[in-house]
């Protein structure tokens, strides 16, 4: 039976959930109100790497709070704060702006939560939460020199139209970039998704596509951007989205994406488990793999129980979105675990065990998928 929290006070209100998380944290179970998340927000079936780019209903979605309702005639986009000409342009506005297109492959900070252990309790993402599109829109940097940034800025603040509660503190969705950040070619305020309109779930009619970061700097339904001359102090900047082992740990922000691969299922599922059943003989695994900071995966290797062989890798879709790679797999008779697990350009390798935070955030642990192979 769940238990309805209802409280006048946010604060309140928080602390409890917050205790009432930490009871089932430490059991495994997972609570209804995960569950209601996880039927809100969705990952990318993994069936869908079979997609260079992936199709916009099958992208993976995150929405903290409820999806704005946004007037796209109205709407007007901001530009203020430390800038000789403040701004107010609408959607025509911007289109009328050298366009740009890049294909991204954007993930979830909390992709693999749900592996964890002790899980921390939260949307419990498997390893899916992770697409790669194709964003269409206009430069930031080119917005930013039409209203004149002055040169004591610090920060760029985008603010969204999502509003909302998190752990008591009532606020509008917001993120900032130190302005050297926001002035790089490849950050773009996107009004098209693989060649269509935004979809509201996506962030209509505007929204910050932020290349080679973690989903939570991609700010949908924006609404202003505000240069600031301080360090950005909002709750999704200061207070959520760090790495920290403990809850008193200040931590450090999470920021790009780490490297990863994930394998395209083979055979058929098992429909509760998920566990793959293909014919004995040769078997075509593929996959896609990626990194951040615009950083080249150079090597994926494939693992059977446990023995590893590289994979041979396709040419990169762009330098902020994933690469295909396959390797033949000879499959005799029997129960195998297959895994997957990518090497970049800096030299960084996706561990074999999980990378865990109290938020479980980053965390890129290679991917097991269990296997039957039947005989021929």
């Amino acid at each position: 039976m769940t238990t309805r929290l209802v409280s006048k006070d946010p604060a309140s209100l928080a602390e409890r959930i917050a205790l009432r998380q930490r009871d089932l944290a430490e059991d495994g179970r997972f609570s209804f109100d995960e569950v209601q998340l996880a039927l809100r927000n969705r990952g990318m079936p993994l069936e869908a790497l079979r997609y260079p780019i992936t199709p916009a209903g099958l992208h993976y979605l995150l929405t903290h709070f409820d999806i704005p309702d946004v007037d796209s005639a109205s709407w007007r986009l901001e530009v203020r704060g430390k800038v000789a000409r403040p701004l107010a342009l609408s959607l025509d506005e911007l289109k009328a702006l050298p366009g740009v297109t890049l294909a991204v492959t954007m993930e979830c900070a909390g992709s693999g939560r749900a592996q964890a252990f002790p899980r921390p309790v939260g949307q419990p993402w498997n390893l899916d939460a992770v697409s790669t599109a194709s964003w269409t829109g206009v430069r930031v940097a080119e917005v930013l020199r039409r209203a004149g940034v002055e040169p004591d800025t610090v920060d760029v603040a985008f603010h969204g139209a999502d509003h909302g509660v998190e752990r008591g503190e009532e606020h509008t969705y917001a993120r900032s970039l130190a302005l050297d950040h926001a002035l790089r070619d490849e950050v773009l305020l996107a009004w098209a998704m693989n060649g269509a309109d935004l979809p509201p779930q996506h962030g209509a009619p505007l929204r910050l596509v932020v290349p080679g970061w973690y989903g939570m700097g991609n700010v949908k339904w924006l609404t202003r951007i505000e240069a600031i001359d301080r360090p950005f102090g909002g709750y999704q900047q200061a207070h959520n989205y760090h790495y920290r082992l403990t809850d008193d740990d200040p931590g450090v922000p999470v920021t790009h994406q780490k490297v990863r691969a994930l394998l395209l299922p083979p055979g058929v599922p098992d429909f509760l488990s998920r566990a793959r059943i293909v014919q004995a003989g040769r078997v075509r695994l593929t996959g896609r793999a990626w990194s951040g900071a615009g950083l080249t995966v150079t090597r994926v290797e494939v693992g059977v129980g446990g023995v590893w062989r590289d994979a041979v890798l396709g040419d990169p879709l762009g330098d902020y979105a994933w690469r295909g790679f396959s390797f033949d797999w000879n499959a005799p008779p029997g129960e195998y675990e297959l895994s997957c697990r990518a090497t970049d350009a800096s030299g960084a390798v996706q561990p074999l065990e999980s990378f865990w935070t109290t938020s479980g955030m980053g965390n890129n642990v290679a991917q097991k998928i269990a296997v039957l192979v039947r005989p021929g």
